[in-house]
């Protein structure tokens, strides 16, 4: 296939490369999900019929709230007279939203539509545009089904090894599946959402990409082991986790995010929203966030390090396992070095396009411009 070259004001075309990246993400998406089934059924013939039901739970709510706002997309895009695939009418649309295989349709029509374009050596900047608009909502949809899935079950298949002592090869598959998924989807849906907007600069490759990437990574896994510690000290934790979740959908709220066209959708995308913030933060209204980020930070750091401390306080035979100190020593470091690579991305790093005193969100758009869902959509 002929490599595109075109360059524009936000960065370059649609290439082999990011064809490419787009069958990486579907596969990835297919491992994920898959191992996780897998894993389920071996829990289900072992006699763990909670941890099966849990493992499926995260599964069934990750690709229902994806199937919906996939669903949603389409119709918008037809009203809206965007440019869709002329064969799928209404009917058709709920039918495979129904099945689930939604997004599988979202993934054909770009490999399709972009396959065709490098083939030709079309150079159009609105096929372009399109292409990467296509890729944006894709990435969106995954960023949904990362944070639904594939961290929640990081952090139930943690507390299964770490509490339990139960362990198995497909345990450690499904959670190296699942921890390439959250890296690959963020990763991913920062670089396509950037190139989506025609009033940002491109997220440049190389040390930018590879140090935003840690950033996210060094954060969230000690995220996702506090939370674990938080579940091994007491059941009753998860309702702290609750609180936390329905802090973030009430700022979700007080910010009046404008994201979705249906107020009932609006709701669904808000407690998303919270659910996302318990693991990492994002911008989501597309305005100064400085010091909204850094109180989360603090308030993330101080509860990390406050679950190792309290099962050592609280359960003081935790010293004594092969577990605690890597553990503790783990959180320590990732979270060093995440808060590090934060204040080296944003200082330095950053792609230009954003206003002097912005760290992590968008300009908005002027009044007069016709803002679509990209634009309204989490900024990082």
């Amino acid at each position: 296939m002929p490599q595109i070259t075109i360059m524009t004001s936000t960065g370059g075309g649609f290439t082999t490369f990011r064809w490419l990246c787009t069958v990486f993400g579907l596969l990835f998406y297919l491992g994920d999900i898959v191992s996780d089934l897998v894993l389920s059924v071996q829990y289900f013939r072992g006699g763990h019929a909670t941890w099966a039901a849990l493992t499926l739970l995260f599964v069934l709510v990750g690709s229902v709230c994806i199937q919906i706002f996939s669903y949603a997309w389409f119709k918008d895009d037809k009203e809206n007279d965007e440019v869709v695939d002329k064969g799928l009418s209404t009917c058709h649309l709920i039918g495979i939203h129904v099945l689930q295989i939604g997004i599988f349709t979202r993934y054909y029509h770009l490999l399709k539509k972009s396959f065709k374009t490098l083939r030709s050596g079309k150079t159009q900047e609105v096929e372009q545009l399109h292409l990467f608009a296509l890729a944006t909502d894709l990435s969106m949809l995954r960023m949904f089904e990362t944070f639904l899935e594939s961290v929640p079950q990081l952090v139930l298949q943690v507390y299964i090894i770490l509490e339990h002592n139960h362990r198995s090869n497909l345990q450690y598959i499904s959670m190296a599946v699942s921890f390439v998924n959250i890296a690959w989807a963020t990763v991913d849906y920062r670089r396509c959402l950037r190139r989506s907007l025609t009033h940002i600069n491109e997220m440049p490759c190389g040390i930018p990409t590879a140090v935003y990437l840690f950033y996210k990574i060094f954060t969230i896994t000690p995220r996702i082991l506090c939370l674990t510690l938080f579940i091994m000290l007491s059941p009753f934790s998860t309702l702290a986790m609750a609180l936390i979740w329905l802090v973030g959908t009430t700022w979700a709220f007080v910010e009046k995010t404008d994201f979705c066209i249906s107020p009932v959708l609006e709701h669904l995308y808000r407690a998303i929203v919270g659910v996302i913030l318990v693991f990492t933060f994002f911008n989501i209204k597309g305005v100064n966030t400085r010091v909204p980020m850094t109180v989360y930070y603090i308030v993330s750091v101080c509860q990390n390090l406050a679950a190792p401390i309290l099962l050592y306080l609280l359960k003081p035979e935790s010293e004594g396992t092969d577990y605690f100190l890597p553990i503790l020593f783990f959180i320590l470091i990732t979270n060093s070095l995440g808060l590090g690579l934060l204040a080296l991305y944003y200082n330095l790093l950053h792609p230009p396009g954003y206003v002097a005193d912005e760290v992590d969100g968008i300009e908005r758009l002027k009044q007069e411009k016709k803002s679509t869902r990209l634009d309204r959509f989490l900024q990082m």
